[in-house]
């Protein structure tokens, strides 16, 4: 007698038996840890504040300087990158792995507005983003053509009506548009 025939003979036995060693594999399953690829979260806040007319010095020195030195109080944050070019100062602030970005958000825009005083009038407002790992490419894709419109009138349309009316749909972070055509200003 084989040992096989105890469960031809027995079939409720070989049931029994495949259910303990089905519900063993989705116990081990359960308590299984990822170590190969462990979740994290990888993000980057920048910050772009933009100074028309001004050169690259003037933006680093009444720009970039200031914001670096309120920025780096904030908690969380690995390192920071920034740059001045012409007119335009902008500041990446990589956080550490794993840490709360809507904290190290929270903080940075209120390390901001602190100091939005002291930057020269003619500046914009800063404008903070967070850039995180699951946000670079875009969740959906709308492509929009006209037999009866110009592209640059299609272009129009889109930043009056349908970019605001995106924007403030719930759960919406941004709404861009890519390849809009403008149209041509004589000079």
């Amino acid at each position: 007698m084989k040992f096989t025939d105890l469960f031809i003979k027995r079939p409720v036995l070989a049931i029994v038996v495949n259910l303990v060693i089905l519900i063993a594999g989705l116990q081990s399953i359960r308590s299984l840890s990822v170590r190969q690829y462990p979740r994290s979260d990888i993000a980057v806040v920048s910050v772009t504040t933009s100074y028309v007319g001004a050169n690259a010095d003037l933006v680093r020195g009444f720009i970039t300087t200031p914001l670096e030195r309120v920025i780096a109080s904030a908690d969380g944050i690995d390192y920071m990158e920034s740059s001045s070019a012409q007119g335009l100062s902008t500041i990446l602030v990589h956080l550490k792995l794993n840490y709360d970005t809507n904290a190290a958000l929270t903080q940075i825009q209120a390390k901001v507005a602190q100091v939005r005083n002291d930057l020269p009038p003619e500046a914009e407002a800063p404008v903070i983003d967070l850039q995180t790992a699951d946000n670079q490419f875009a969740a959906m894709y709308i492509g929009f053509s006209s037999s009866d419109l110009d592209q640059n009138q299609i272009t129009d349309y889109l930043t009056r009506v349908v970019q605001p009316k995106l924007s403030a749909v719930s759960g919406v972070q941004r709404a861009d548009i890519l390849g809009g055509r403008l149209p041509q200003h004589g000079g």
